[in-house]
């Protein structure tokens, strides 16, 4: 019988990693993990996912030597990346660092060892200002913040390194990622925590005093920003369309990831009010410098390219899933 081929997953204790790790287990691929656990959760991957987990740092190029020449590896999913926007612009090094030197390494021992298929969690960040909406693939590339920079980096380099090497990629940039696991097995939980969702969600649980709406006057129908909430699953399931694509042979890729429609930060908050039955304190603030009043991407080519097509496209069974994870995860 043919082995199935083996993913190595950076970043899979992590949110989206270790989402992408289930998706790519229910697909009946084998799965090795490869992370930090800065931010990850080693429970979530010994206790949940059940598969190897390495830590080690994607900068450490003998730990990838070593890795490489002991498990045939036949792809790479890349989560690996500091993601946090103001401590990008606070500690820009640490960004740069992690998320382009700590890639370039990691890029390295894959061409070393002769691995040269690679899923790239990149972002919508790297349009920066939206010229138009929804934003598609084409929109110019002008990052605001070096997270934003570090993720085009990535992707200028893996333009070049399949140009001088034949390093074929598929690149995902996404916009806000929301919700868990439907059956509750796995969810959001960053410390600390910097999205509108599981911050709201916390607010319902009593966990948090209140939540706050950042600017009431954008020009959007009811004044407060618009943003596009993609499932996490959603994700994770187009990541493994992304990587039977490149295993089939097809080409260097880019892929944007979205509903395609937008959901205000006031509807994210009824929202949470409905699905949880809970009411809690909403404070109205001033804009925060930098938040573009909407914010929506269309995914048509990855629908058409690579047939992939959200299944939890409303914002209610988004909130209804992370409601559910965080109820069991600090209920």
């Amino acid at each position: 019988m043919e082995q199935q081929p083996t993913i190595l997953v950076t970043g899979g204790a992590g949110y989206i990693g270790s989402h992408a790790v289930l998706a790519l287990q229910n697909a009946g691929y084998r799965v090795l993990v490869l992370d930090n656990l800065v931010y990850g959760h080693r429970e979530l991957v010994d206790e949940v996912l059940k598969v190897e987990l390495i830590v080690g740092d994607t900068g450490d190029r003998a730990l990838l030597d070593q890795l490489f020449a002991t498990h045939k590896i036949d792809a790479v999913m890349h989560f690996a990346a500091y993601a946090y926007v103001g401590e990008s612009v606070n500690h820009p090094d640490k960004y740069y660092r992690n998320n382009v030197v700590g890639t370039l390494t990691l890029l390295e021992a894959m061409l070393s060892a002769g691995v040269d298929r690679f899923v790239f969690s990149s972002t919508c960040a790297t349009y920066g200002v939206p010229e138009r909406l929804p934003l598609t693939e084409d929109h110019p590339q002008n990052p605001i913040n070096p997270y934003g920079q570090t993720k085009l980096m990535v992707e200028k380099m893996l333009d070049d390194l399949d140009t001088a090497y034949g390093l074929r990629s598929v690149r995902f940039r996404y916009f806000n990622a929301a919700g868990a696991d439907p059956d509750g097995r796995l969810g959001e939980d960053h410390n600390p925590e910097t999205h509108l969702i599981p911050l709201t969600i916390q607010a319902a649980l009593g966990k948090r005093e209140a939540i706050s709406i950042f600017g009431t006057d954008y020009p959007t129908p009811d004044g407060t920003c618009i943003r596009d909430y993609i499932h996490v699953t959603d994700l994770a399931t187009a990541h493994v369309l992304g990587l039977d694509y490149l295993l089939k042979g097809g080409k260097t890729d880019v892929f944007n990831l979205g509903n395609g429609n937008g959901f205000s930060v006031r509807e994210v908050i009824e929202t949470v009010k409905n699905v949880t039955g809970r009411d809690f304190k909403v404070l109205e603030q001033e804009r925060r410098p930098g938040d573009p009043p909407s914010l929506v991407g269309s995914s048509a080519r990855a629908q058409k390219i690579l047939k992939w097509q959200p299944e939890y496209a409303d914002l209610e069974a988004i909130v209804r899933h992370a409601w559910g994870w965080h109820q069991r995860r600090h209920g």
